[in-house]
């Protein structure tokens, strides 16, 4: 059969079968012939023209976006995908505004390292050698069973950060364009991972419990086939579930086991809350992911993965010793920081320290007109009567740098009026001059918004 050529919109497309036309799309744009927002155009032009049937078009698209090529956005056809950049979170660069965006917890309450890393040189690590080193897996076990409070089987791995394990785990359990159930709003490290990986991301509501059961129900009859949940301190929220909450998602779950559930158990040792695990003992794959980046510092980038036995090989076949290797120095930099009593009572205040300062804050903002009730976390998820960016150059204008709350958005368009402040740095002098100015900040921005 000749391979046949289509010009809609001047683009020459070609192509007898699925395959041909996505690479005939594809060279296009990678030769920068179509540019990024572009239209392909509609199935039914495309197949007239090079003659052939529609599903085979339906086909080529599908694969151009499972590629991530391109887009479909409904009722706008299929696009070519835009590079845009992820927000992230971190430090600000070149900014003289006092940064309440980073997320960042405060490294005069970091433990000092210096202590501990005189004491762990030993005999050299050598390659074939176990991925988890021998005393930081013992400890770990410990540390998850407690947390898991039944007997399951489970194994444990390590990675180089919640992040890491997060990418891995989806990565082995999902193709390109599967369906992942996210909070929403998300951590912006979470989303950035499901979008960078081709996921197809669906969106639960997220209210004062934590993941609802209506959301996840939606999202699983929708087809999702991973499901990544913070039982703590939900980023950017504070939320944290509830021991009914969590009992609703278990039975929920139940009728869907082989589902991949990840929990991301990110605040762990600085958490006032109680651990309620989603996971019910027979569900069978499941991941629980515990990372030491918040309470030892974010340079340690190391996670503790605790699940199934299967999982645990297709992730430990993902951490080959030499191809990804996990450094046992830096494992057994955060074992001798976990079983240090001076190091442990380090964490133990910078947790009283983040719920303290978060709850003066909240008081103060709501004192000063904008109510706001403090979560678990690093941050607050401050609550506004005025879309949040606007109110956030208010804010720029009077000195602070804030992250509104649209980059945290999947669907949740109320998340979009609020700000996430990380503030537990700030002295209580600073606290209620910015009390202040955020309730200067509303109403300039309402008048902003009515006059534009």
């Amino acid at each position: 059969m000749s391979i046949t050529s289509a010009s809609t919109n001047g683009v020459g497309f070609r192509g007898a079968s699925a395959t041909e036309i996505a690479d005939s799309v594809r060279r296009q744009i990678e030769r920068g012939e179509l540019a990024p927002a572009a239209a392909l155009p509609p199935v039914r032009t495309l197949a007239d023209e090079l003659g052939v049937n529609r599903n085979t078009v339906v086909a080529a698209y599908r694969l151009l976006t499972q590629a991530g090529l391109v887009e479909a956005r409904g009722r706008a056809g299929t696009r070519v995908a835009e590079r845009t950049p992820v927000a992230q979170d971190g430090f600000a660069q070149n900014t003289v505004l006092r940064d309440l965006a980073a997320g960042n917890p405060d490294p005069r309450l970091i433990p000092d390292l210096r202590p501990a890393l005189g004491r762990i040189a030993g005999r050299p690590v050598l390659y074939g050698e176990p991925i988890i080193d021998r005393d930081l897996a013992a400890w770990g076990e410990t540390w998850m069973r407690e947390a898991l409070s039944d007997e399951r089987a489970l194994k444990l791995t390590i990675t180089g950060g919640a992040s890491d394990a997060i990418e891995r785990l989806l990565a082995q359990t999902l193709t390109r364009d599967d369906a992942v159930a996210l909070e929403d709003p998300c951590f912006l490290a979470s989303l950035n991972t499901v979008r960078l990986g081709g996921y197809r991301p669906v969106a639960v509501p997220v209210d004062a419990e934590g993941m609802t059961v209506d959301g996840l129900r939606a999202a699983l009859d929708a087809g999702a086939r991973a499901v990544l949940l913070t039982p703590r301190a939900q980023n950017p929220t504070g939320a944290s579930l509830s021991a009914e909450r969590a009992a609703a998602l278990r039975e929920l779950l139940a009728e869907h086991p082989y589902v991949m559930v990840i929990e991301d158990d990110h605040f762990s040792l600085l958490s006032e809350q109680p651990f309620h695990s989603i996971i019910g003992a027979d569900h069978r794959r499941w991941a629980l992911v515990r990372s030491v980046s918040k309470f030892l510092g974010p340079d340690m980038c190391l996670a503790i993965v605790a699940s199934d036995p299967g999982t645990a090989g297709r992730l430990a076949e993902r951490l080959n010793p030499g191809a990804t290797w996990v450094s046992h120095l830096l494992q057994r930099l955060a074992l001798e920081q976990l079983t240090d009593a001076d190091a442990v009572a380090a964490v133990t205040a910078a947790a009283a320290h983040y719920a303290d300062r978060n709850r003066i804050a909240a008081a103060a903002f709501t004192a000063a007109g904008v109510p706001v009730i403090a979560g678990d976390g690093l941050s607050l998820w401050v609550p506004l009567p005025v879309p949040a960016r606007a109110a956030s150059e208010q804010l720029m204008r009077r000195g602070w740098l804030a992250r509104p709350g649209d980059e945290f958005v999947l669907e949740n368009e109320l998340a979009a009026r609020h700000l996430r402040l990380t503030v537990h740095d700030l002295s209580d002098a600073d606290l209620e001059r910015l009390a202040t100015d955020l309730a200067a900040a509303i109403p300039a921005a309402a008048a902003t918004l009515k006059a534009g």
